[in-house]
């Protein structure tokens, strides 16, 4: 009797149910009700076991192991991405679950002026012409436009936005290392132990940052560990497990465009889920931000005839760095 074989998901639906899965991130973190050094130590250690399992697969399958050089500068990233965790909890107290999500998608924005101030890579038009309305788009999430006795929801949306900001600019910063912490030879091969490796520093950097600040505040164990231990898988390994998967099949333009599904999911679930009510016009900047995150990912991405431009091949590999960073798998260099 013929064996069938399970078909691979296609790339699209792959990728759409990985940024489903992501969404339910800040969601899940507020349903943890738990301190945000809590939190961020919760997620890198549950997902410490799985990750060590595929590091191991990963030598007995004949993985080099990582340089020493590139250990550390993946654990450096690590504690950027514990403080990226809990700063990120707390602009989800201040603006809630779905639009603390949408703020961050500003990496984007920070990734390329950081490549142009550090590396000198110079942004592309369609980036400078979206930067005006994802600003106009953070202005109506803060609720900075809300007149006629109109209220911008959250406890200090203003407060939020700022906090969101500095989520984004710590996330990009995690990926840039990580990018770096990966670009050895030994390294490349290793993704599964790189990510480990900056695991384990975000794991001991939320640690020491919770004692700094003296944010260890647990609650009830149960239904918290729970809920902790499901942000783990889904955000941090099912979920960008699907999404890289599918990332050497598909555009830079079609890929950005998908992961737009993150924010905008976790929007709706944090209204279905947590019964969050932003605003019209707050509705209306998140409108904005991810158009004009869209427009600077995959702008130019359909220019042809010629080589692609030097943004969108970037544009490219961070997103394939930031699945990396959360899954271990290896991303393609080429362009």
């Amino acid at each position: 009797m013929p064996t069938r074989t399970m078909r691979p998901m296609p790339p699209v639906a792959a990728a759409t149910a990985g940024a489903v899965c992501i969404s339910s991130s800040a969601v899940l973190m507020r349903l943890a009700a738990t301190s945000a050094s809590i939190t961020a130590l919760g997620r890198c250690a549950f997902a410490l076991p799985v990750l060590g399992a595929l590091a191991l697969l990963e030598r007995r399958r004949g993985a080099p192991p990582m340089p020493s050089r590139s250990r550390w500068l993946a654990r450096l990233a690590g504690v950027f991405l514990a403080a990226d965790l809990i700063l990120w909890s707390h602009a989800i107290t201040a603006i809630g679950a779905g639009l603390g999500t949408v703020v961050t998608n500003l990496q984007v924005l920070i990734i390329s002026l950081l490549a142009w101030l550090i590396l000198g890579e110079r942004p592309s038009r369609s980036l400078v012409l979206a930067s005006p309305v994802m600003l106009a788009g953070l202005a109506l999430v803060a609720g900075l436009a809300e007149v006629g006795g109109t209220h911008a929801y959250g406890t200090d949306p203003g407060l939020g936005v700022v906090y969101g900001v500095g989520v984004a600019i710590l996330y990009a910063i995690y990926i840039l290392m990580l990018r770096q912490a990966t670009s050895s030879p030994g390294a490349r091969t290793a993704v599964a132990a790189s990510l480990f490796e900056a695991t384990v520093g975000a794991t001991v950097g939320s640690a020491v940052l919770g004692f700094a600040l003296h944010d260890f505040k647990l609650g009830p164990a149960w239904p918290t560990l729970g809920w902790l231990a499901l942000l783990a898988l889904t955000s941090q390994v099912v979920g960008w497990l699907l999404i890289t998967v599918s990332m050497p099949q598909l555009p830079a333009a079609m890929l950005g465009a998908l992961l737009l599904v993150q924010p905008a999911g976790s929007v709706a679930l944090s209204y279905l889920i947590l019964n969050e009510r932003p605003s019209v016009l707050q509705l209306a900047g998140v409108a904005l931000v991810l158009t004009g995150v869209l427009v600077a990912v995959g702008g130019r991405a359909a220019k042809t005839p010629g080589p692609e431009p030097a943004y969108v091949r970037r544009s490219t590999r961070i997103m394939r760095h930031a699945s990396a960073a959360s899954t271990g798998k290896s991303e393609s260099k080429s362009p």
